[in-house]
């Protein structure tokens, strides 16, 4: 079975276990009472969506981790599909999904209703747990540091690569929690950055890491499934959080991390629209940049349907991310 083949069969695979597992986990989801709860200063349009079961990055989790372990196992049967090196982002997957169903409880039940876990405590747990991948991509894994386009060799960072990657991890996932505020949206443009560096990958001959990422790939499709609008569930931190966070790992491990803000512009494109925000507002004294931030509301607010921004949002991604490969390729 050559590399293509088996890829798109890893695909399909975790595709059909993730729609197989979707309709039991949000009857699951209902029973508890898991509902989103709606910003009241967000677009009005999205007060209809109150009550939607959220955490549902947890049908993605768990079809990857049952489909990477069980091709781990093909090894007892003389054939190699997965090797120890996706363990890694695979429990930064499954960490960061931890952290991101903390934040969503702590949001639908805990003491922040509507609001989830302080930012400061997420954000220092995030760099916390990016640490040691950092230390275990550069001095276990024997990760490239980092690819310029047109240059064969990989360039030696030295120590600057230990803070370099604890920030695309953590920026990473923030970038794709801003991205998730639409239905479908997060789920499209995560599966083509996947769809992306799993072709750098293969390219590469990181045969491993373009299997885990098309694996990737394919459980983001079956979430969409569920997750295209009207969504019946939502991502939730407990699934951009991680998600986002991995697409970091799996950038880093292809030494193309200056790649992401090609492949995934439109996460980046949402966080720094915030940052943007942010800072104009402090400067001017209470102006706006934005109509809103993320950058999908601005839009909304200018008068685009939800489905156009996601549609249009994800052209631009498919674009850039075609263009990330084939500067990779240069």
């Amino acid at each position: 079975m050559n590399e293509t083949t088996l890829s798109l069969t890893l695909t399909g695979l975790s595709f059909m276990m993730t729609v197989i597992w979707g309709g039991p986990l949000i009857r699951l989801l209902h029973y508890f009472r898991i509902g989103k709860l709606i910003r009241f200063e967000g677009p009005d349009s999205h007060i209809t969506k109150m009550g939607t079961p959220t955490m549902g990055g947890w049908m993605v989790i768990l079809p990857v981790v049952m489909v990477t372990l069980l091709m781990n196992a093909s090894i007892l049967f003389g054939m190699k599909i997965y090797s120890s090196i996706v363990f890694l982002p695979l429990t930064v997957l499954v960490g960061y999904g931890f952290l991101g169903a903390i934040d969503d409880w702590e949001g639908i039940r805990g003491q922040r209703i509507g609001k989830g876990m302080r930012a400061r405590t997420k954000f220092i747990l995030q760099i916390i747990f990016a640490i040691p991948v950092a230390y275990l991509l550069r001095d276990v894994l024997n990760a490239p540091q980092m690819f310029w386009p047109g240059v064969y060799d990989a360039f030696d960072l030295g120590l600057w690569y230990y803070p370099i990657a604890v920030f695309i991890i953590v920026s990473c996932s923030n970038a794709v929690n801003f991205t998730d505020g639409l239905d479908g949206l997060a789920g499209l443009i995560s599966a083509m950055a996947f769809t992306a560096f799993g072709i750098i990958a293969l390219i590469q001959g990181q045969d491993f890491i373009g299997r885990f990422c098309f694996t990737m790939v394919g459980a983001l499709f079956g979430f969409l499934w569920f997750n295209v609008h009207p969504a019946e569930l939502f991502m939730g931190d407990s699934g951009s959080l991680a998600i986002g966070a991995t697409l970091g790992v799996i950038a880093l491990m292809t030494g193309q991390w200056l790649l992401i803000p090609v492949i995934a512009i439109i996460p980046v494109s949402e966080a720094l629209s915030v940052v943007l925000q942010i800072i104009y507002f402090r400067l001017t004294g209470g102006k706006r940049l934005f109509k809103m931030a993320p950058l999908h509301h601005h839009f909304e607010l200018r008068g685009w349907s939800e489905t156009q921004v996601v549609q249009r949002f994800w052209l631009v991604s498919l674009m850039f991310a075609l263009a990330g490969v084939a500067i990779a390729m240069v």
